[in-house]
């Protein structure tokens, strides 16, 4: 007789205990429902009515397929591609910790072109050799220069000179250009390149730390978050602030630093200009959301305000909610980190090796190793596709003297080149 109404208790017992793994199954996933959404909410930022409904990317399938092809192996974190613009066909790369490497015919030679491990602070995983550039009058001035960061913490801007042996730079020569205190140990910018006009130009990232604490970006008396744009010479010390930068002339003048550019940056990882337009395009790493590509025409004028860090991409960043985007510049394309975490800025291609490329532009992602192409519509929208899913850390493209196009593995040690997929 025990017997039955010990069953009859434990089904009781197990109902309830079901039922009570329902409802807690039930709050939690109404929890984690509503955590989702304020996680969200805090990291996509609201878009204001100004920019709702916008240059949103068209997204589409791809015309050409691409592949790569290695170029140089066992490099030390290679982090660009670069040419001399003399005709040598040389390819300049460089490694993170310091060295300037050369491929030449083909080969990578086993002396660096440069070794600047012992002047440079490579003690972050953002600080180290950042940038190359070499002027239009190289192969008859023998200098070019150099971005690195370095003790202080300062990001540093120094030219340089080749020896007698083309492929060895003499350490000896440099000379410091420009400094900036670097306040944190990301966000240190570093592309230098020359522009159409023979005008050196340089990316600086906003400081460091996270959502910009010194608000640099958007002061326009400091050099941290902007784009640059100085005259330098060979015969000549330092640098000069061109006369028609957007804070050394005109109405604006006085009201900013003279060499600043464009302002507004949170942390420009690669910049490029477009050899046939002339045209700016700019990789600009977002903070935890959102990431974007940037684009105008100097012919324009300078004084651009990209929106950091009132905006991320076009959302509202500080604050979230009610900002005002009134004077700043939207991005061409922006892209979630659903597809990505840290863009890098590529190239407009002018090669000949894939005819179907012309004119597009290319940028890849560094945590996917996702590239994409972009075609700028004629209303102005940006059409992007998915070119390949490299699987690699691609922390640079490159561009030789013939407009080919080149991208690093940064984890890998490798740099290929990008060449037409086999038929």
């Amino acid at each position: 007789m025990t017997y039955p109404a010990a069953m009859r208790s434990r089904r009781v017992r197990l109902v309830v205990a079901l039922a009570l793994l329902v409802v807690a199954a039930v709050m939690l996933r109404r929890s984690l429902t509503q955590l989702a959404e304020q996680l969200g909410a805090d990291r996509s930022g609201e878009v204001p009515a100004a920019l709702a409904g916008g240059g949103a990317a068209l997204v589409s399938e791809p015309t050409v397929t691409i592949a790569l092809e290695p170029v140089a192996r066992g490099l030390a974190r290679p982090l660009f591609v670069t040419h001399a613009g003399d005709g040598s066909g040389r390819l300049f790369l460089l490694e993170q910790g310091g060295k300037v490497r050369v491929v030449r015919d083909g080969a990578l030679r086993p002396e660096p072109f440069l070794d600047l491990t012992r002047e440079l602070d490579s003690s972050g995983g953002e600080r180290g050799l950042l940038g190359l550039a070499f002027p239009p009058d190289h192969a008859a001035s023998g200098v070019f220069y150099v971005a690195h960061t370095a003790d202080g913490p300062v990001v540093r801007v120094a030219r340089y000179r080749v020896s007698s042996d083309p492929d060895r730079a003499d350490r000896r020569s440099a000379e410091t250009i420009l400094e900036m205190d670097d306040p944190a140990s990301n966000h240190n910018g570093g592309m230098i390149a020359f522009g159409p006009e023979g005008r050196l130009w340089i990316g600086t990232g906003d400081g460091g730390s996270a959502g910009d604490p010194w608000d640099n970006a958007r002061d326009p008396r400091s050099l941290l978050g902007k784009i640059l744009r100085l005259e330098v010479a060979a015969e000549r010390p330092g640098y000069r602030i061109p006369a028609d930068n957007p804070f050394a002339s005109g109405p604006r003048k006085g009201a900013g630093r003279g060499e600043i550019w464009a302002l507004g940056l949170r942390n420009p990882w690669r910049f490029s200009f477009d050899r046939a337009t002339g045209e700016l395009w700019i990789g600009d790493v977002g903070q935890n959301a959102w990431e974007e590509i940037d684009v105008e025409d100097p012919r324009e004028g300078g004084g651009k305000h990209y929106g950091w860090k009132t905006m991320e991409g076009r959302h509202c960043y500080s604050p979230r909610e009610g900002c005002d985007p009134t004077g700043l510049e939207p991005p061409i394309h922006e892209y979630g980190h659903d597809a990505g975490c840290s863009v890098t800025g590529g190239y407009v291609y002018r090669g000949r090796a894939i005819p179907a490329l012309a004119g597009v532009y290319l940028f890849a992602d560094y945590c996917s190793g996702k590239v994409w192409s972009l075609v700028r519509r004629p209303e102005g929208r940006a059409e992007v596709a998915e070119l390949l899913a490299s699987g690699l850390a691609i922390s640079s493209f490159g561009e030789d003297e013939a407009g080919e196009l080149y991208l690093c593995d940064h984890r890998g040690g490798t740099v290929y080149r990008i060449v037409p997929a086999p038929s």
